[in-house]
């Protein structure tokens, strides 16, 4: 539980220092940042849970990535005072978040979770 929690904080400041580089990602302070990745986070789970196990691994990638991209974006529709961003600021976030998510994976996913599908 205390990883869980731990990830879900790096989550948050690496989406709050991606805001810095990345042009049209703004996420506006660390509150914004830590609302903005539990949106994410819960956004991406559903995502997972609903999709998971209907995509190829071939496929996985590309998709995954698309998801996150979209997700990103919708995600400032939930909640607008945390988080702005433009269709391409999305997609450049989505590149980053993977990259880093590749070597530090989180564990908000169905599978990653205590009683998920393994």
């Amino acid at each position: 539980m205390l990883s869980m929690v731990v990830r879900f904080l790096v989550s948050a400041v690496v989406l709050l220092v991606a805001s810095w580089f990345i042009p049209y990602f703004v996420i506006n302070g660390i509150i914004g940042a830590i609302v903005a990745a539990l949106v994410i986070a819960l956004l991406g789970y559903a995502a997972e849970a609903v999709f998971g196990d209907r995509i190829t691994s071939m496929h996985r990638g590309i998709v995954g990535f698309l998801v996150s991209a979209a997700v990103i974006w919708l995600s400032q529709l939930l909640v607008p005072n945390a988080i702005k961003t433009s269709v391409i600021g999305a997609l450049i976030a989505a590149l980053v978040i993977g990259a880093i998510d590749a070597v530090l994976p989180t564990p908000l996913t169905p599978k990653a979770l205590p009683g998920g599908k393994r």
